[in-house]
């Protein structure tokens, strides 16, 4: 009997391990030894990154949505059927339309969702830009704002954690290009005692956000925003007015991962190295999904996405494994419209911030244009 792979998710993590299993695996897919299924709740595929580019006009929205199929290699079966149920007992994942997809290896890279609703006031008295409605809603909000007080606010937990710099620094160069930054007030807030949950990059912004004049205030939980007076009111008891409020919502899982009783917020008990789901063998988790004490980032899903097909091709041909994930993790971070900073890091070694460049800048842009092929598992 076929060995039959099943993929929960087709955001990064799930496209890129599929696509390396299909290179891995082509003898074995295209006599029959192999069967790769994916399941995902949506037709479309999309570069998540791009929405912080939507907010500042920078990208079309076309420009980073695909075809879910057009990613995948053409031996993976795409089922367009959300799931419902993973049952690692019996080794099926059952979906929304009834029907079941027994598997002998499974991964399980079903991401994350802002869950604004957890704050009360939030939906309605903030903007995000982690959806591509909500940054096209900011996009807008942000081509009428005549000035005031812009305060940038952070839940836990969230993806993308360098993203409330990135936001930071653009809007700054936003309204410096618009020639209204003696009209805005810049307002940034973070839930622990510095800037950044990863200390080096938050003693690197530091400076940053003293020479450009940009306020902020840590210790500050959001608890309650009241989108009448627009005030946001911290756990802390600090009260702050604000004109527009861009906040990081907090982020579970995706549901199914509680409905199957996996993990408490969505998030899945995995080996740091292995990436196994714990005590599941045959079960792995990629990106977000995973509660390992590391970033939830694209590259992230990459590297792990990496491993787990090595790991699953030489389980099957070869009967055994070796490979492991050592928590790397690569980010770019844009500093503005022009310069961005670099970090790179895993379990043993922190991340060093290179000064700003505009080299860095534009090789952050050229690969939101390659993207697409990592996504095929080319880069």
């Amino acid at each position: 009997m076929a060995k039959r792979i099943v993929i929960v998710g087709g955001g990064a993590g799930g496209t890129i391990t599929a696509n390396l299993l299909a290179r891995n695996l082509h003898h074995e897919l295209t006599t029959g030894q192999v069967v790769i299924n994916m399941i995902t709740n949506t037709p479309d595929h999309v570069y998540q990154p791009g929405f912080l580019y939507i907010v500042f006009d920078k990208v079309r929205s076309e420009e980073i949505v695909r075809k879910q199929r057009d990613l995948l290699d053409s031996h993976i079966n795409l089922f367009v059927d959300p799931a419902t149920k993973i049952d690692r007992e019996h080794n099926v994942v059952h979906t929304q339309s009834g029907k079941e997809y027994p598997y002998d290896f499974l991964v399980v890279a079903t991401g994350s969702r802002i869950v604004p609703e957890t704050i009360p006031g939030l939906a309605e008295g903030g903007h995000f830009f982690y959806t591509l409605e909500s940054a096209k809603k900011l996009r807008d909000a942000l081509k009428d704002f005549e000035g005031g007080k812009v305060v940038i606010s952070v839940g836990v937990p969230h993806k993308c954690p360098v993203a409330p710099l990135e936001i930071t620094f653009m809007l700054y160069d936003y309204f410096k290009h618009k020639d209204m930054l003696d009209k805005v007030e810049l307002q940034y807030t973070y839930p622990i005692n510095r800037l950044h949950a990863l200390e080096p990059v938050a003693n690197w912004a530091l400076p940053q956000f003293e020479g450009k004049g940009i306020k902020y205030e840590v210790l500050f939980n959001m608890e309650e925003v009241d989108p009448v007076k627009k005030v946001l009111k911290s756990m802390e008891g600090v009260e702050m007015k604000y004109d527009l409020l861009i906040t990081v919502p907090p982020h579970k899982g995706a549901p199914v991962i509680e409905d199957s009783g996996m993990g408490k917020n969505g998030w899945v008990a995995t080996n740091k190295q292995t990436l196994n789901n714990e005590s599941y063998t045959n079960v792995y988790i990629c990106g977000d999904t995973t509660d390992i004490p590391i970033s939830k980032a694209g590259s992230t899903a990459h590297f792990e996405a990496d491993v787990i097909a090595e790991r699953i091709s030489s389980q099957i041909q070869e009967g055994s494994t070796s490979t492991r994930y050592d928590g790397k993790v690569v980010c770019f971070v844009e500093t503005g419209f022009d310069e961005a900073t670099y970090v790179w890091f895993n379990y043993k070694n922190p991340p060093k911030p290179t000064p700003p460049s505009k080299m860095l800048h534009w090789m952050k842009l050229g690969y939101n244009r390659l993207y697409w092929l990592s996504a095929k598992g080319v880069l």
